[in-house]
């Protein structure tokens, strides 16, 4: 008995020793980026107040080497990037940003609201420097260590101290706006992205397709309020399946196969929650067969989603084929557990007022999307379809 107890504290001690140590890391991150931006703020302040230029962080990077031998990431690149870092993230905007996230929270992280707040320069105050002393009454010694004890715990209560390092660089490289920033920030932290998929989704152009780019959809009318506008948040348009190798004149059969053999890269890109169900699901009507392209369970939204494949622009009555698989499944598949259907048509295309209207009337919630290819959005990211030859190597690799 003595022992089976010992083998409780112990397992007990295990878990607050491995919990420590992930606070340990966590602290350790955050104190390395309150110096990265301490560090940042010195040199912009006195190359603002001295007048040096570039060569000052060439002679800091080398000095500090010389003083502390064994530190790493003090090299001129990453002087540089904390240069980039503090003159992006002044306390202005560290104050935006950490409202921002008191609102998303208090307000149950409202999809709408990460709309409104993060798409306009005009919501996140970007100034120069600020802590001036007013009051001369105040020790000035003082009254700066209160001024700067302040902003460090500005800082580690904000999220800029819980992101990696290397995802920071990624978002000075290739973000200037620091509105969709935080949003990156924000979805990172949410499902734990690499430094790797930060990247993919930011040159795809994840925000815009997800958050900002309008969307055509039912889901306001024949959803729940909280569950409409989560949908609407998780669907984007254009999809990308940059993976599949196609032509322009390729078949939903063929698209279709391919999408489940890199099921995975696929899931990727409809976004956290999806779970394959299965491809050409039979379901059978008045002695009729009929089959579901795709269907997927969505664990957040807990309802099945139908996904129908278009290798063609939309065209009115492909509204009407997915409300028919939508009811079928809601009638068939659905229990008391489920949340209604959600049916999703995927199109080499389409335009938008026939799509509106052929919404116009369904009790069904669905939604109408592009999917490209390659990647296509934006411009600058084009790159050619691959050839047929390309494509007949894939189908064989497929059947084989």
């Amino acid at each position: 008995m003595k022992e089976e107890k010992y083998i409780q504290m112990l397992a007990q001690v295990q878990e607050q020793i491995k919990n420590a140590q992930l606070k340990t890391i966590s602290a350790a991150n955050s104190q390395m980026l309150l110096l990265y931006w301490k560090l940042g703020n010195v040199i912009l302040q006195n190359q603002a107040q001295q007048g040096w230029g570039a060569k000052i962080i060439e002679l800091l990077s080398a000095d500090i080497k010389k003083e502390f031998p064994s530190l790493k990431g003090f090299s001129i690149r990453n002087l540089k990037y904390m240069r980039a870092f503090a003159e992006s993230y002044q306390i202005p905007v560290i104050q935006q940003y950490n409202l921002i996230e008191i609102r998303l929270k208090t307000e149950g992280f409202s999809r709408n609201l990460v709309s409104q707040l993060l798409l306009s320069e005009e919501n996140v105050i970007v100034q120069q420097p600020v802590a001036q002393l007013q009051n001369q009454d105040f020790n000035p010694i003082l009254t700066q260590k209160a001024i700067e004890q302040s902003e460090e715990t500005l800082f580690l209560s904000s999220i800029l101290a819980k992101i990696p390092w290397s995802h920071h660089i990624v978002l000075i490289d290739k973000l200037g706006h620091v509105g969709k920033r935080l949003w990156y920030m924000l979805n990172s932290l949410e499902h734990g992205n690499s430094r790797n998929i930060l990247t993919l989704q930011i040159e795809s152009g994840l925000f815009e397709r997800q958050v900002s780019n309008q969307k055509i959809n039912n889901f306001t009318k024949n959803l729940p309020p909280v569950q409409s506008d989560f949908a609407n948040y998780l669907l984007k348009d254009p999809y990308i399946f940059d993976f599949v190798q196609a032509q322009e004149k390729a078949n939903e059969r063929n698209i279709e196969e391919q999408l489940s053999q890199h099921i995975s890269k696929f899931l990727l890109e409809l976004g956290q929650g999806f779970a394959f169900i299965g491809r050409q699901v039979h379901i059978e009507i008045a002695d009729t067969d009929f089959f579901i392209d795709l269907l997927f369970y969505h664990t957040k939204l807990h309802c099945y989603v139908v996904v129908e494949l278009k290798a063609r622009p939309f065209e009115p009555g492909d509204a009407s084929q997915l409300n028919f698989y939508v009811n079928v499944v809601n009638d068939q598949m659905k229990t008391s557990h489920d949340n209604d259907t959600i049916g999703l048509l995927l199109c080499r295309g389409k335009n938008e007022v026939l799509a509106e209207y052929a919404l116009r009337g369904f009790n069904t919630a669905i939604g109408i999307s592009d999917y490209h290819f390659s990647k296509a959005i934006p411009d600058e990211l084009k790159s050619s379809l691959p050839q047929i030859e390309d494509l007949e190597n894939e189908l064989t690799d497929i059947k084989s």
